[in-house]
């Protein structure tokens, strides 16, 4: 039995007057636990045969032992019969009563109460009446997620049941149910039930509320099945978007409390909300997501205090004190993962936050690396309610699985699932990555037994008794361990021992212990009480939570953070103790000092060290100082053997002596069969020889690899943390550990700056700089593509060029103003100011000489005429000017090459353009057709004669260019357009509107009937330009 604190002598008087007395015995009404002065009521009592007389009337056996917090599970109490005017009423927690019944077998029944925790309940029985309650036991109240399906009722297809009403959802629904389950009910009601959290979040008033909305359906065959075509809840039961189903026999009303019941699955309540949600149901989560985002930015934020992520797959599942699969998505189960495409395994945090009770949630891909909801809508995301609910629950956010439906789960299926709006969900959920994780230190113990700190130094300690394997005094953590001799396969005691039970407790949580029995079962207690896995395998206890593997692995996670793994194989156990960063300086016992410093771990007791390089009969030494004491053992000694042995006894049998360095006999015949069974494992070596056992051997020896791998798994690891992609770019990789390396490429149409490739290094940091992706800067646009209007303009002026040249014998155009119209094309927009009549004379440019140089190309190539230079300075009458010769109307070019004459200009509709002087005729006609007097037509007589086709065309009044033009240009089709100009002379004034259409007067009227009238295109460069 469990002693903390008693004094030894006490102790066996006690159980010696429990035992002898022959005198009045006391009563376990409502004791039980209790050690009374003359038996006990313990549970330990039976064992021991030192019970009182009423133990098993009053001490409560129950069958089943658990259910669903949600209650409603019919359970009996089996060693207690009662007859059938009892009036019984049972009691959870001291003020939840619910009703009972007594059977026609005289057996008493209570029906489990709606709860909101997890845990073993106090329960206490009344026969009548609620008057007293003498009789006392406890009920296990369980996570509902993790109750047996068979205890639920079932919707059949029931992702169909959560996305009703959006596309390609609709048709019956069907329900499933074990009808024996309400045996006594041959009609059944089906209710709706809805869940909400009401009062102001995180404070005193915040409050959890289970609540009956409606009856789905009345007084309906308890055959095990419902079907039916759900219809849009009526008033505000629409409202209700979470909830469940709960089936009862039709003889209770309506939303009764604590009756006998069968529940469905939380889920989503699709089917039955309102008409708006199926006529858009993509609008109307819409509308809730940003109800949700808004709500949610007024609430506290959460992320800063919840632990990090493990970096790889391999350190999650190894940190099995602060970590647990998320049923949701396990490797053992198939990788099933529905929430996290990509994902193969999850993992939770076990503990929740302090001050929020939120929790951490970590998902990985096939190549074991974490995926973020930065990269992935299957990324892992945190909590603000944790799934498995916090201590002291009852309260938001701390209600087991509800609370984080409620802030989890149900948001998730308005902004991903049935919107598309889960760019608001990651925002508010986004995966935690693992730059500030730091992995668990291990210690193990294994085989003879032989011991790893947790600073790496290992030794081989077979002593005979109890010990303290690690003590800490930032938690008051207890671990202690229990050895016994170990035996030959012949039966007969070996000179060597093994772990057979362990112990621990953190501060004032429950004791667990793990032991072999002595018909070698594996038995776990919780407070001196073996507990049973038949039922459940997770079990939330007080300041702990204990799991149990179908092949019995035990692990107990305490609220610190710390774990203790336990596996057994063989009547041997082998022991890991798991310790998170903050334990640092914190530990002592024969898992030594925990500070990497393994010089220190040979630290005894009285806090004197011993060298590492201490011989094994020294390390005995080490090891027996740190036997426990009867006052501060954590074990249960519930047997004549373990009182004898170990409670009576010494906690260090000092009179046995191991082998501490085995012989391998050559000539021994189990040598070789050891080395080929160990290999060069020392560890299984020594096992062999000590106890002539190779399976004991081969336990050692996979215990050894299975430390030694746990080793490198919490190995820690560098992260960089999660890296961007650049806006209009992409990476090409998601991995951010230490040695990855990310390549970055940017879209169409921008250029990388920064860095283009980066990699993790060991200080945690990105090499490189930040890339980014800027658009491709205009500089370099221009002159992309000016370089290709250059070419295309090249082309163009030499197809232009050919075919002037081609029918040059044929006609003849006037040069004037098509070369003014080439030297406008030069300048583009420039020159637009210039030739546009809009603009007033004075605001026009007084020279066309940067362009000079275009217009003596075109003057030389295109002319059919040969070209004929005049200086800008000569004047065309070099003799005096007639009276009745038209005025000088126009201004120089200035001293560019002198390629123009001041003597003629088109209008001012031309934009004034002065004409060249070559292109005055042969016959002393200007190249506008205005007539000379001879004298001046000698003067201007061109230095080589023109052709007649020339001159013929001098004398024309209109000019016509037969050049055609092929343009494409910002996608326009192609066009042709003959450059036909013709503009009047003899006037500095002219009239008429910039296309020529505008009214002449005065004397521009005979010249404009004559058909001597011009224009001139005001479009800027680039734009089609085509005279009239």
């Amino acid at each position: 039995m469990k002693f903390i604190g008693l004094d030894v002598s006490f102790f066996i008087l006690s159980s010696l007057t429990a035992l002898w007395n022959a005198g009045a015995q006391d009563s376990c009404a409502h004791r039980c636990g209790e050690l009374l002065g003359t038996c006990s009521c313990q549970v330990t009592c039976q064992s021991l045969g030192i019970c009182c007389p009423d133990y098993t009337e009053f001490c409560l056996q129950i069958s089943p032992y658990s259910g669903s917090l949600m209650g409603g599970k019919d359970f009996l109490i089996s060693n207690t019969t009662l007859t059938a005017s009892s009036v019984l009423q049972c009691r959870f927690k001291q003020h939840i009563i619910t009703s009972g019944y007594v059977d026609k077998d005289g057996k008493a029944h209570c029906i489990s109460p709606l709860l909101y925790e997890t845990g073993f309940i106090p329960l206490e029985v009344s026969t009548d009446d609620g008057s007293t309650f003498p009789y006392s036991g406890t009920w296990l109240s369980v996570h509902h997620s993790k109750v047996s399906d068979e205890e639920k009722c079932t919707l059949v297809n029931e992702t169909k049941w959560q996305y009703y009403g959006t596309p390609n959802t609709g048709g019956n629904l069907t329900l499933n149910w074990t009808h024996q389950t309400l045996a006594a009910a041959t009609h059944v009601n089906i209710e709706v039930w809805g869940y909400q959290e009401t009062g102001d979040s995180y404070s005193q008033n915040w409050m959890a509320e289970w609540k009956y909305l409606y009856t789905l359906a009345r007084e309906i065959p308890n055959t095990g099945k419902y079907s039916f075509i759900p219809v849009p809840a009526e008033g505000n039961y629409s409202t209700w978007h979470f909830g469940i189903l709960r089936i009862i026999p039709s003889n209770y009303f309506d939303g009764q409390s604590n009756i006998p019941s069968i529940w469905s699955s939380e889920h989503a309540l699709a089917w039955h909300l309102e008409k708006d949600f199926r006529n858009d149901p993509n609008a109307w989560a819409t509308a809730k997501c940003i109800e949700w985002d808004r709500k949610e930015e007024l609430l506290p934020n959460f992320l800063k205090e919840i632990i990090d992520c493990p970096c790889t797959l391999a350190q999650a599942r190894a940190d099995t004190g602060r970590f647990h699969t998320d049923y949701g998505c396990d490797i053992e189960k198939g990788s099933v993962c529905t929430y996290h495409p990509g994902a193969v395994h999850c993992v939770r945090a076990i503990q929740a936050s302090p001050q929020y009770g939120a929790g951490q949630q970590c998902c990985y891909d096939s190549t074991g690396t974490q995926i973020l909801t930065h990269d992935s809508t299957g990324g892992s995301t945190p909590d603000r309610g944790h799934d498995w609910g916090s201590p002291p629950f009852l309260k938001p956010p701390r209600i087991p699985g509800f609370s984080h439906w409620l802030y989890d789960v149900i948001s998730f299926y308005y902004c991903c699932l049935w919107s598309d709006n889960c760019d608001f969900y990651m925002k508010r959920r986004p995966s935690s990555d693992c730059r500030t994780y730091r992995p668990p230190r291990a210690a193990s113990a294994f085989g003879d037994p032989h011991f790893f700190t947790f600073d790496g130094l290992n030794f081989t300690f077979n002593g005979l008794g109890e010990y303290t394997l690690v003590e800490s005094d930032l938690t008051s953590l207890t671990v202690q361990g229990r050895t016994q001799q170990a035996r030959f396969p012949n039966g007969t005691e070996a000179q060597g021992t093994s772990l057979s039970a362990v112990a621990m407790q953190e501060n004032n949580s429950d004791v667990i212990e793990v032991r072999y029995s002595e018909d070698l079962n594996l038995e776990v207690l919780l407070n001196q009480r073996v507990l049973s896995f038949s039922e459940q395998t997770w079990l939330d206890l007080k300041g702990l939570f204990l799991y149990s593997t179908p092949d019995q692995n035990i692990t107990v996670m305490f609220s610190s953070g710390s774990g203790v793994e336990i596996r057994g194989s063989g009547g041997l156990l082998t022991l890991t103790v798991l310790l998170p960063e903050k334990f640092m300086n914190h530990t002592w016992g024969l898992f030594g000092v925990m500070n990497d410093n393994p010089e220190d771990d040979y630290t005894f007791k009285n806090k004197t060290t011993l060298s590492v390089h201490a011989s094994p009969q020294q390390v005995f030494g080490f090891g027996a100082s740190w036997a426990v004491e009867n006052g501060s053992s954590l074990f249960t000694y519930d047997t004549e053997f373990l009182l004898n042995s170990f409670f009576y006894g010494e906690k260090h049998n000092a009179s046995f002596l191991p082998v501490f360095s085995p012989y391998e006999d050559p000539a021994d015949p189990l040598v070789e069969e050891m080395v080929s069974r160990c290999g060069s494992d020392p560890f299984c070596r020594f096992d062999v020889l000590t106890t002539r056992n190779l399976q004991v051997g081969s336990s050692t020896r996979l215990s050894h690899q299975n430390h030694k791998q746990m080793v490198e798994h919490l190995e820690p690891v560098v992260s960089c943390g999660w890296l961007d992609h650049p806006t209009n770019g992409r990476k090409n990789d998601t991995k951010y550990l230490q040695g990855s390396t990310i390549n970055f490429t940017c879209n169409e149409g921008y250029e990388l700056k920064g860095s283009q490739e980066r990699t993790c290094q060991i200080s945690g940091t990105w090499s490189g700089e930040t890339p980014q992706c800027s658009p491709v800067t205009a500089i370099k646009q221009v002159i992309v593509i000016g370089s290709v209007f250059g070419i295309v303009g090249f082309v163009v002026l030499v197809r232009l060029g050919y075919l002037c040249r081609k029918q040059r014998k044929a006609r003849f155009f006037n040069a004037a103003p098509s070369l003014s119209l080439a030297c406008c094309v030069c300048v583009g927009r420039a020159l637009e100011a210039w030739v546009s009549p809009h603009v007033p004379a004075r605001q026009r440019p007084r020279s066309l000489s940067s362009c000079g140089w275009l217009c003596s190309c075109l003057c030389s190539s295109l002319c059919p005429c040969p070209c004929v230079p005049v200086p800008a300075t000569r004047r065309r009458d070099s003799g005096p000017r007639p009276a009745s010769a038209p005025p000088a109307s126009g201004r120089g070019l200035g001293a560019h090459g002198g390629f123009f004459s001041r003597a003629a200009f088109c209008p001012r509709s031309l934009g004034a353009a002065p004409l060249p002087a070559h292109f005055c005729g042969a016959g002393g006609a200007s190249s506008l057709g205005e007539r000379r007097p001879k004298s001046q037509r000698a003067a201007l007589a061109p230095r080589r004669p023109r052709s007649r086709s020339c001159q013929r065309s001098l004398r024309k009044s209109a000019a016509f260019c037969p050049c055609t033009v092929s343009v494409r240009a910002s996608g326009l089709q192609e066009r042709r357009a003959g450059l036909h100009l013709r503009c009047a002379v003899g006037s500095d004034t002219p009239r008429g509107s910039p296309a020529g259409g505008g009214r002449a007067r005065g004397r521009d009227r005979p010249r404009q009937a004559a058909g001597l009238t011009g224009s001139w295109p005001t479009s800027s460069a680039g734009h089609w330009l085509r005279g009239e």
